[in-house]
């Protein structure tokens, strides 16, 4: 069967592309590269190109510091109510105009509609909720333990930021710094990803209709991200890197932004465990199983990526995931009955097609899935893949796709150990109905989010963020956000 024949029709309109594309967002002004070069978007679903974006380049990056420099004082000094309610106009343009948003989203990445539409959601909520955060920035004032003196700590804006975005959720990793860096009163520089520009430049006119000065957040897009980021990192203004992305861009990024001991946050990649005992509730560990592996068809960083599931229940929740997996219907992002999209690109579905043969051969079985299907886009199917090696190469790399494997485990112990058994840490999923053996494993595996008997860790009142290989710093939280786009300052007096 063909993926042609899995493509249901749109029975929606499409979003204006030539008014999204409009140009870099600079200073408050939609204007063309200075090179004139520009950037093909592709549809994944299809292959074919929906529009085009300037290519930016260094002189742009230097114009965008420039404006967001200029800027930068204004905003600092806008009173945070000003602040916060339009960040709380942000939230509403983006729920008045949420089905245009999701199907943008669904266009050019190709995740299912149905998904687009939590994401925009869930990107929203970052403005609600740093609005609500923004008036509630309080310092600190205290008696020194001598009593010679008065301890005042003040929080100021840490400066010019720069983000860097992907492309799997590119409204909500968007917000998701955007929102906690305008609220602390920090200008911004947003590069998103080349392959999802579309959804940043809607969102910047969602920021304008809303009030946000210009100059206060700038939008680049470039196939030269290298020597753009480091440009723009060399600048003594820029106080601040925000990046979610792989590990290895990350390390890059962290070398480059140590040249000028620039303030770092970093959201890396993943190799989440999920593990299920065999007291767990089968169904609510399936439930959640589908979420976390099939959000965004595998596309996330949180992702499960390796199902330990314990001796007595492991045939039982691979018969159960097979059932399920195997009944999700895949076609285009756009599709309203589509459950699994394509992935962004073809070197995408190659790897995926690369572990999953390096698993069979090492003998692993595939209970659906697990083969490339003919036609256009970039395609592959849910696939379990049962009985995997502990030592097969996904294992340890980062599928990024609609693949579950599974592997057996005995005790409590070992189940642990394998989880450990990555230099990541950023989510992990246990489910069981012991609570204490739950928050016991909860406690021992090295994660930064566990989700404990549920299947998505992600909420923007949580702190977002990794241990080991997966990142620094924490997005999102009751304070954790913003207080990664401040600065403390300690005033001694004495009086």
């Amino acid at each position: 069967m063909t993926i042609a024949q899995h493509i249901p029709q749109i029975d929606h309109q499409l979003p204006d592309l030539t008014a999204t594309a409009r140009g870099l967002y600079i200073d408050g002004a939609w204007q063309p590269s200075r090179s004139g070069r520009t950037i093909d978007v592709v549809n994944p679903s299809t292959g074919e190109v929906l529009a085009t974006v300037p290519d930016a380049t260094i002189e742009d990056a230097r114009a965008s510091v420039e404006a967001a420099s200029a800027a930068a004082p204004g905003w600092r000094a806008t009173p945070p109510r000003k602040r916060s309610e339009i960040l709380r106009r942000c939230f509403e343009l983006m729920i008045e105009r949420s089905e245009m948003l999701a199907t943008l989203i669904s266009l050019e990445n190709g995740k299912a509609l149905r998904d687009a539409r939590g994401e925009v959601a869930y990107a929203a909520e970052f403005f609600r909720w740093n609005a609500e955060e923004a008036v509630r920035i309080t310092g600190e004032f205290g008696i020194a333990p001598s009593g010679t003196n008065r301890i005042i700590v003040d929080y100021q804006p840490i400066g010019i930021c720069l983000l860097i975005t992907p492309w799997n959720f590119p409204a909500a990793m968007a917000t998701r710094k955007i929102a906690p860096a305008l609220a602390a009163g920090c200008t911004v520089i947003l590069k998103p990803a080349s392959e999802t520009p579309l959804t940043a430049y809607a969102l910047a006119a969602i920021y304008e209709e809303a009030g946000v000065p210009n100059g206060v957040v700038n939008v680049l897009t470039t196939t030269s991200p290298g020597p753009l980021t480091a440009e723009v990192l060399a600048d003594p203004r820029v106080r601040k890197l925000s990046f979610t992305g792989s590990t290895g861009v990350g390390r890059g990024l962290l070398a480059e932004a140590a040249k000028n001991v620039i303030s770092c946050s970093m959201e890396l990649g993943g190799n989440a465990p999920f593990v299920v005992f065999d007291d767990a509730d089968l169904e609510a560990a399936l439930d959640g199983a589908m979420i976390a592996k099939m959000r965004n068809a595998g596309e996330a960083c949180t992702a499960a990526n390796r199902f330990y599931v314990q001796s007595g229940i492991y045939d039982a929740f691979a018969e159960g995931l097979t059932r399920r997996m195997g009944a999700l219907i895949m076609g285009s992002g756009v599709s309203g009955d589509t459950e699994c999209g394509p992935m962004i690109t073809r070197k995408a579905v190659d790897k995926i097609a690369r572990l999953v043969a390096d698993a069979k051969v090492r003998g692993a079985r595939a209970l659906c899935g697990g083969d490339v299907p003919a036609g256009d886009g970039y395609f592959y199917p849910p696939t379990v893949l049962a009985d995997v090696p502990f030592e097969s190469e996904m294992a340890s790399e980062e599928i990024f796709g609609p693949v579950a494997p599974l592997y057996r485990f005995e005790t409590e112990e070992e189940a642990v150990r394998r989880a450990n058994d990555t230099e990541y840490g950023l989510a992990a999923y246990v489910y069981t109905r012991d609570l204490a053996r739950g928050l016991r494993v909860s406690n021992g595996i090295e994660a930064g989010m566990i989700a404990l008997n549920r299947g998505l860790v992600s909420d923007p009142a949580a702190p977002f963020g990794g241990v080991k290989q997966s990142g620094l710093g924490r997005e999102g939280g009751q304070h954790h956000g913003i207080a990664e786009f401040m600065e403390a300052k300690y005033i001694a007096t004495s009086f």
